[in-house]
């Protein structure tokens, strides 16, 4: 076998994850530079939780996006986390992110979209659906829970699941195809979940990139002996018909 053909062999999955046929990529940030472009996002700025978010725990460095997460006190909280969401709004298409987690127990970390209002959080946004296409509590980095919810009107949950997963403190591909008709979540190239949307509303949806401290997953408390921890977005990609 030749040299080259084995080394492809040997290539993790999440290398080989890739956009569905026929879909061009749209828009895109591989986090190259050294701070956040800001004609692209906006921070995440509300008390949620555990934690609020600030604006000066996202730093770009290494190709990455950082969503520092630390101890210290801010708009009553005891913990700080962070979140970025997109300005321009998205619709059908296929979303990809790239990223990993590295932080103990006590942070929801996620990347999902919805509409949004301009308020820096979730509290006041008018939104038909939201897509989680991942969202993790750190008190287990070995599985996820993929989820729908149906804002407008009445609210409904659609198509959640656990997702066993490899270790989150590694690098994984998270990809989620929205059409008229279905939503397919993907895991390093591989479905996990279809869910028909074809009775739902649609609209417009943010890209939200997110980290805030959190009793969810049934965690008791933060890990403050693994703080300052991070979540690091290798980028995050919109492509579409």
């Amino acid at each position: 076998m030749p040299v080259n053909r084995l080394c492809f062999l040997l290539l993790p999955v999440a290398a080989l994850a890739a956009p569905p046929e026929g879909y061009k990529l749209h828009w895109a940030d591989e986090f190259e530079g050294s701070s956040l472009d800001t004609a692209k996002w906006l921070h995440r700025t509300d008390s949620k939780h555990w934690s609020t978010q600030l604006p000066s725990n996202v730093t770009v460095a290494d190709g990455n996006l950082i969503l520092n997460l630390r101890k210290e006190q801010a708009g009553g909280k005891e913990y700080t986390g962070a979140g970025v969401i997109s300005r321009e709004a998205f619709r059908f298409g296929y979303y990809e992110s790239r990223f990993r987690i590295d932080a103990g127990k006590g942070w929801h970390s996620s990347f999902w979209m919805m509409g949004h209002d301009g308020s820096g959080g979730t509290g006041t946004t008018k939104t038909e659906l939201e897509l989680d296409v991942i969202e993790n509590d750190s008190i287990d980095l070995t599985s996820y829970g993929v989820n729908i919810h149906k804002w407008q009107g009445e609210h409904t949950t659609h198509g959640h699941k656990k997702v066993a997963t490899p270790t989150l403190a590694e690098y994984r591909v998270f990809g989620c195809l929205y059409t008229p008709q279905q939503v397919i979540y993907y895991l390093d190239g591989q479905p996990v979940q279809t869910v028909d949307v074809s009775q739902l509303p649609h609209g417009d949806l943010h890209i939200w990139l997110t980290s805030i401290a959190s009793h969810l997953g049934k965690t008791d408390r933060v890990d403050d002996a693994r703080l300052p921890g991070r979540v690091l977005f290798d980028y995050v990609r919109f492509y579409s018909k």
